[in-house]
């Protein structure tokens, strides 16, 4: 696959999985534009040494896991307005139903890249430890916060019977 076939295929998934690590959908478009661009750089060699996707992906994890140690200085403002975006690409609507959306914006970045990638993109324990660069002991360890952070939000919730905050 070139590269121009797999950014048109993939786009959709690689923004949906940004988005749910973000909760931006600018930050999620920047990110992942920004881990296209590095990719193609290498593309022949990622395609026949790595999977595109899974490769991809962890570029846009570790853009999202250091976005806070790049300069913001080093963006401009632009006077003109940037192009649409295509709706069929982001379905926003679709996302914003999910009810864990506005939870899992509360958790610290680590613990929320552990839940997306463990319950959104169904990822085992180590192939989340390799993306993230740590142990399966220390995903373990993330996903039990979050989900107990979780749980404490919830839990309040579901004695009143509020669901919708």
């Amino acid at each position: 696959m070139d590269f121009a076939e797999f950014v048109l295929s993939r786009t959709p998934a690689l923004l949906r999985f940004a988005y749910l690590l973000t909760g931006d959908r600018h930050l999620a478009e920047d990110l992942t534009q920004e881990a296209l661009v590095r990719v193609h750089r290498r593309w022949t060699h990622i395609v026949h040494e790595h999977g595109p996707e899974a490769y991809v992906r962890k570029t846009i994890l570790h853009q999202y896991l250091s976005w806070r140690r790049r300069l913001s200085s080093s963006e401009l403002p632009s006077p003109y307005l940037p192009e649409r975006a295509d709706p069929q690409l982001f379905d926003e609507d679709i996302l914003g139903r999910d009810e864990m959306w506005t939870l899992l914006a509360t958790l610290p970045r680590a613990q929320r890249a552990v839940v997306v990638l463990r319950y959104y993109e169904d990822l085992a324990d180590p192939d989340i430890a390799r993306l993230l660069g740590c142990t399966a002991a220390t995903v373990r360890v993330h996903a039990f916060k979050a989900l107990k952070r979780l749980r404490a939000v919830l839990a309040p919730l579901a004695a009143t019977g509020d669901r919708d905050g």
